[in-house]
């Protein structure tokens, strides 16, 4: 594929495409934009774009696909403003957003013109922003839903796909309702209950100080997501409104149900109710990216004596073994103490686990 490629916002799955595209299609040419100088001169400098767009409008006449990473909110006003009569013709417009029924909406001046636009969502992440952390291979193994209308032939999607085959995703095909429905459940519902966790756990620490103390270790674990970007998921809620009003109501229907087995002390429909859902967990698929980014953790059992942290980052250094995080959790009160260390990819991880193992007598365990 050759051709002017625009990249909309330059932040971590921004710019992680425009190095996936450029990986596929070295004669491509990547445009880049981003209110922020910072993002933009960085992407430069990183040569995650081959050029700075000088103007959105100059951007917009040159492009032959045009990819809008940018917030939800932003995306829909990116949509309402784009000069249709500036755009080349041919020219495919997609996204990178995580509801697509309003997005879609907002593009339907697009559509009514001829302009093919196939809304998109990229379901991988990292726990890392902005593009110093952008990487080609983000998107490898992930699910990558497209959601395009009966106004896009077939020979357009196919285009799309082709533009995006450096991202080695897995392209599925689903409506904008399909996709807000099984985003809601999958993704954005689980947000918003892991901050109603820890909104709970903040009024209880007002009862007792120790709380948090003991939060810190699998509760922060399970609630790890509710440190996500705050504007974001408001607009992200805002967005998918209707599906999040209907998983309230069931949601609120399951609780009054479980609320019941041990008010009841119904000890069959406990056990069955904790069975049921072990078993629809560990038949979850394990290696496949999803809606919210994977954490690749090790335990590392570790003495507590001066340098030791740097000993064990020293053996993953020198095996080249990047480590995304660091922490050590505080809740034991033994001789040894627990490193966590995240990592990237579970190859990443197995791979610490092996130099671990090689080189210190140190107990290494998965999450």
């Amino acid at each position: 594929m050759e051709g002017n490629v625009l990249i909309v916002g330059l932040g971590l799955i921004g710019g992680s495409m425009a190095l996936a595209i450029k990986k596929a299609h070295p004669e491509a040419v990547i445009i880049g934009y981003d209110i922020d100088e910072r993002q933009l001169g960085l992407a430069r400098s990183l040569k995650v774009i081959d050029e700075a767009a000088g103007s959105l409008t100059e951007a917009y006449e040159r492009a032959d696909l045009i990819v809008l990473a940018a917030p939800v909110m932003q995306t829909e006003a990116l949509l309402s403003s784009m000069p249709l009569e500036r755009l080349k013709p041919g020219v495919i417009v997609t996204d990178v957003g995580s509801t697509k029924r309003r997005i879609v909406e907002r593009a339907r001046r697009l559509l009514e013109r001829g302009v093919a636009f196939i809304g998109g969502h990229p379901m991988a992440g990292s726990h890392k922003s902005g593009v110093a952390a952008a990487r080609a291979h983000l998107f490898e193994n992930a699910f990558y839903i497209l959601t395009p209308t009966e106004e896009v032939a077939v020979q357009r999607v196919e285009i799309l796909k082709r533009w995006l085959s450096g991202t080695k995703a897995q392209f599925v095909i689903l409506t904008p309702e399909e996709h807000d429905r099984i985003t809601g459940v999958i993704s954005h519902f689980p947000h918003l209950i892991a901050a109603s966790l820890v909104h709970q756990a903040r009024e209880y620490e007002c009862e007792n100080a120790l709380v948090s103390r003991l939060a810190a270790g699998g509760f922060r674990d399970i609630t790890r997501i509710a440190s996500s970007n705050p504007e974001m998921w408001r607009d992200i809620l805002i967005h998918n409104k209707q599906e999040m009003l209907t998983l309230f109501d069931r949601w609120m229907a399951e609780m009054e149900k479980l609320r019941s087995f041990v008010e009841e002390e119904n000890s069959p429909a406990i056990y069955h109710y904790f069975l049921e859902a072990k078993q629809f967990r560990d038949g979850l698929p394990a290696r496949t990216k999803g809606a919210i980014p994977s954490f690749y953790d090790l335990y590392v059992d570790v003495p507590d004596y001066p340098g030791v942290i740097s000993e064990v980052t020293g053996y993953l250094a020198k095996e080249n073994i990047s480590i995304t995080n660091i922490r050590i959790i505080e809740t034991r009160e033994e001789i040894y103490g627990v490193l966590r260390l995240s990592f990237q990819s579970e190859e990443d991880r197995a791979r610490a686990k092996a130099c671990l193992a090689q080189h210190t007598s140190y107990a290494a365990y998965e999450g």
